[in-house]
């Protein structure tokens, strides 16, 4: 086995790591041992290029498009497949660019620069066609595309930080399959007012009396203010202060997360107001969230899949909604201003007490409510005891298979799933087509754009006869 338990070397790529297409006439190449001269098929659903050695094994390529020829080198054997990387780039795809990051040869936080932004939109929409394929279920249109800004649109991003052993302070994202950290100056996709810390932030952390007590720091960006948090094991009374002067010179606020089983956090300054801000049916909303609050990254594209969900549920005035896995009210709040009766769950009691802080601030009567929604009769109850018109979830990664069990057997008549795993997501419409439910609309969410992560959002309704095909 070629490598295996090995750490792999750097993804190879084009422009600024070295892979420079170029047209070789040659029928026949010479290549090393553990090297194959191979031509790319397809994109695999993680954004790597799919081919086949000369033995007819399969070959998972970091860095390779379709239709390219090239040596890849494998880094990792496997019983069924390879890995690999470019060792040389003999014919490249008209869809590869020069990677508009200077650290992306090596940085593990995007895996898709040296595609055309109109391709990775395209791959991620056809990825979300074959993975609901496989489970039978086919869409007669490509499913709508919900995108914007290509750079500087992540408002949160956690950074780690390592001291190596000659006491140098690393700050930045893991190497690619690797624990090491990638030192970054510069961040395409973060909010330019982000970025701009990353290099003061390297210069404090240098000047720490303990830098090796602190883990990572976290970045984010709400409505007029910037924060840091900082993730650290103990206390250190100089390097409170250090942290004190840089919140005031940098005009940020700081927050730190100190102990290991039980972390407790503390403002260093006053308490910050941090909020996003939504559109409503008669103005902007006003959401409320603490620093541990799940928030999507995008705030553009957030607002799309809200104002979708809108749209699939329109008209929502005197609808009964259920809204499972609600947060701080995301797509509560805009249905309620619409008109809607909204019954909001979510699992976590600080959220739902935000998400109750939200509707009263916003004058809206969301009936805010905290349970397990792991537990398949626990959301029959609920179904029952609202009897909802429809349904919005929003899961975490692992689906919502409890949910859905649930739902099959209390229907709604309107179902909108929203998802950040296109495969639980893949699953989970099984299960729903399966119990009488018809996929009727479909888009794919470029949340994280230069990167494979896929969002997209499903509407359905149920029926009483299911037809062999699926319509979006």
């Amino acid at each position: 086995m070629a490598m295996l338990g090995k750490r792999r070397p750097p993804r190879q790529r084009s422009g600024a790591s070295g892979l420079q297409g170029r047209h070789d006439e040659s029928p026949e190449r010479v290549v090393e041992p553990g090297v194959s001269a191979v031509t790319v098929q397809r994109l695999a659903h993680d954004g790597r290029g799919v081919a086949r050695s000369a033995s007819g094994k399969a070959l998972f390529i970091d860095g390779a498009l379709p239709g390219e020829r090239l040596e890849a080198a494998v880094h990792r054997s496997r019983k069924r497949f390879d890995e690999a990387h470019v060792r040389e780039l003999i014919e490249a795809s008209p869809e590869r660019v020069e990677p508009p990051c200077p650290h992306y040869a090596q940085c593990g936080g995007c895996d898709l620069q040296h595609l055309t932004v109109a391709a990775q939109r395209q791959h991620k929409q056809a990825v979300l066609v074959d993975l609901l394929a496989r489970e039978g279920i086919s869409l007669t249109t490509p499913p709508a595309l919900l995108a914007d800004a290509a750079a500087g649109y992540r408002r949160r991003a956690r950074l780690g930080v390592k001291v190596d052993s000659e006491g140098r302070v690393h700050l930045g994202f893991r190497v690619h399959h690797a624990s090491r950290l990638v030192d970054v100056e510069h961040c395409l996709v973060l909010l330019p007012t982000l970025e701009a810390l990353l290099v003061p932030l390297r210069e404090l952390l240098a000047q720490l009396e303990a830098p090796r007590q602190v883990g990572h720091l976290e970045l984010v960006a709400a409505d007029g203010v910037t924060v840091v948090v900082v993730r650290q094991l103990r206390d250190n009374h100089a390097d409170r202060q250090r942290w004190q002067a840089f919140a005031r010179d940098q005009g940020v606020s700081v927050g730190r997360l100190t102990g290991r089983d039980a972390p407790l956090f503390e403002w260093l300054g006053d308490t910050p107001d941090l909020a996003y801000r939504l559109p409503g049916a008669s103005g902007e909303l006003e959401l409320r969230f603490d620093p541990g609050d799940f928030l999507q990254v995008n705030e553009a594209v957030n607002a799309q899949l809200v104002a979708t969900t809108r749209e699939w549920l329109t008209p929502l005035d005197g609808e009964r909604v259920l809204d499972l896995y609600a947060g701080i009210g995301n797509f509560s709040l805009p249905m309620a201003a619409d008109g809607a009766h909204v019954t909001a769950v979510e699992g976590n009691p600080a959220m739902v007490e935000r998400l109750t802080d939200n509707a009263r601030i916003n004058g809206l009567p969301v009936d805010a409510r905290q349970a397990d929604l792991s537990h398949e009769a626990v959301v029959v109850a609920l179904l029952e005891g609202t009897e909802p018109d429809a349904v919005v979830l929003d899961p975490p990664r692992d689906g919502a298979s409890a949910v859905c069990r649930a739902l099959v057997e209390r229907p709604v008549a309107r179902l909108v799933y929203v998802s950040c795993d296109p495969a639980t997501l893949a699953r989970d419409a099984a299960r729903l087509v399966h119990g009488g439910y018809r996929l009727t609309r479909a888009a794919v969410a470029d949340m994280f754009v230069h990167t494979s992560h896929l969002e997209s959002i499903l509407l359905f309704e149920h029926c009483e006869r299911q037809p062999p095909s699926q319509g979006a």
